[in-house]
């Protein structure tokens, strides 16, 4: 798309903004796993990306970069990826998102979203195949009409990635208006080979992470399921 035409998109979207409160628009915010068949509409993306294109950055570098995919593209690369998780599982991610040793409290966390999902679908710890399957839903951006792939520049520091992070929050929080749904995925990360082939990355980007994003379907139970947050007190200190 041009930048002319990027600009148009942008303007074009206004008058589909829905009015949600900032608060609400986080505290609402859940990773979104089942998704309806509605396309998401260009000008809607783009109005969303260039929002969110606003997120703060050290010196204003704004060292983000994006990889819009659906349609054909998207089936295309799902189904690659689809095929290599079953028949190789998945890759190795360039990065440590995890801590390489586990610790409390973090770990307890981990277990208690894991299984809650599972729980929250009827899979047991003795259902390899019902994990398995549900694992593999992630590979397909859970069926979302359209999938995001965030890449950073190798030679960016630590900083340029918390402005990273920054912009894909404001991602998420920004597509709410619009009745649309999100789920950051950086389980894709470990795909990044697959990815830079089919898009043409170069090699001097690094494959941050994925992101599902489309209209959610409320009937599907995996929606329903709703992680627990930590109380304020619990990591918040008022220095006297």
């Amino acid at each position: 798309m041009s930048g002319e035409r990027l600009k148009q998109a942008v303007g074009s979207a206004a008058g589909r903004i829905d009015s949600l409160a900032v608060e609400d628009a986080i505290r609402g915010r859940q990773s979104i796993r089942a998704y309806l068949e509605k396309p998401v509409p260009r000008d809607v993306i783009t109005r969303v990306l260039a929002t969110a294109g606003r997120a703060p950055s050290g010196s204003n570098i704004q060292p983000w970069k994006v990889w819009v995919v659906e349609g054909k593209p998207l089936a295309e690369l799902t189904a690659e990826i689809l095929a290599t998780y079953d028949t190789s599982g998945e890759g190795t991610r360039e990065y440590n998102y995890y801590p390489v040793t586990w610790r409390e409290p973090y770990l307890a966390r981990r277990r208690a979203c894991g299984w809650g999902l599972y729980s929250t679908m009827g899979i047991t710890r003795e259902d390899k195949a019902g994990m398995h399957a549900q694992r593999r839903q992630n590979f397909n951006f859970f069926g979302a009409p359209m999938g995001l792939v965030f890449t950073i520049d190798r030679d960016m520091e630590t900083g340029s990635w918390l402005d990273c992070g920054m912009f894909i929050q404001t991602v998420m929080i920004a597509c709410r208006q619009f009745g649309l749904e999100t789920c950051p995925q950086a389980a894709f990360a470990n795909f990044q080979e697959i990815i830079r082939r089919r898009f043409a990355i170069p090699d001097g980007e690094m494959v941050i992470c994925g992101m599902a994003i489309g209209y959610p379907d409320p009937a599907a139970k995996v929606n329903s399921f709703r992680t627990e947050r930590e109380p304020v007190e619990n990591y918040v200190r008022f220095v006297e």
